[in-house]
């Protein structure tokens, strides 16, 4: 296991000849209304088909911060680049799971999932086709014409991440995607979980409260302070995932990283 507290970005000079990062996050602020300050210069690199997780106390902006990511909410100060790009808004490279699965009530299961490829004009039989597929991935074959009130929280949880991987952004963004279901549920979620990260090879941005979930399913962790938050630390889990889930999780590598981060959050909670 690494880990490096971050103070800034490198320069051009220090990344010279490395992979260039996906997302870069630059100084990046947010004072919501009112003066409540939850981001202070937040600076980030993501790097390409990886799981990364943000955590930190309760209230400390992880989302604040991945829905700047996701152009969903502006910053007060600082700049989110995409592959180099400034962000400005919502992008098709971008797809988001949100924490209350946002599903249409009134629509099929397949609908809902193939609702973002609807937005962008995709012929009905080809974003059926996609939205099949992935339904599928996630567990739900046999379900397409269901409504989501047929559903139980985690299938329907399971709707918004085929949606989710259906456009086939390169970022698939999750917001505590887990936190409603029972732990059995959550468990199994974690193991799909991984096995689409290696399947799609896309970059997730993973938002936690959760320090063993976060250790089990993340390459990186970020930990942010707490409000007005800042990067305290960045650790890389170097797991043996070829073993399995029992095994993992009574591993020295996961017990030692659990504890550790626990120790450095409660130093939060005073």
């Amino acid at each position: 296991m690494r880990s490096a507290a971050l103070q800034q970005m490198p320069s051009p000079a220090q990344t010279a000849g490395a992979a260039s990062p996906i997302v870069e996050v630059r100084g990046v602020s947010k004072i919501y209304p009112g003066g409540v300050e939850a981001l202070n210069n937040i600076s980030l690199s993501f790097p390409e088909g990886e799981l990364t997780s943000l955590l930190g106390p309760s209230g400390c902006g992880k989302t604040t911060l991945l829905k700047i990511i996701a152009g969903l909410l502006p910053p007060t100060s600082g700049d989110v680049l995409i592959r180099g790009r400034k962000v400005t808004g919502p992008g098709p490279e971008r797809s988001f799971v949100f924490q209350d699965f946002a599903l249409m009530p009134w629509a099929t299961v397949i609908r809902n999932a193939a609702f973002g490829l609807e937005l962008r004009g995709v012929p009905r039989s080809e974003r059926e086709a996609r939205a099949e597929k992935y339904l599928a991935d996630v567990g739900l074959k046999g379900f397409e014409q269901k409504f989501p009130h047929q559903l139980s929280g985690g299938m329907r949880q399971r709707v918004g991440l085929a949606r989710a991987l259906a456009v086939n952004a390169d970022i698939v963004m999750m917001d505590e995607p887990f936190s409603a279901v029972d732990e059995q549920t959550r468990r199994q979620f974690q193991e799909d979980l991984l096995r689409l990260v290696a399947q799609e090879r896309k970059t997730f941005l993973f938002v936690t409260h959760s320090i063993e979930e976060a250790v089990y399913v993340s390459n990186r962790i970020v930990l942010l302070s707490r409000r007005p938050s800042r990067v305290s630390e960045i650790i890389d889990v170097e797991l043996p995932r070829e073993t399995g889930p029992d095994q993992i999780r009574r591993h020295p590598i996961y017990l030692d990283t659990v504890e550790r981060i626990w120790q450095t959050l409660k130093h939060y909670l005073d």
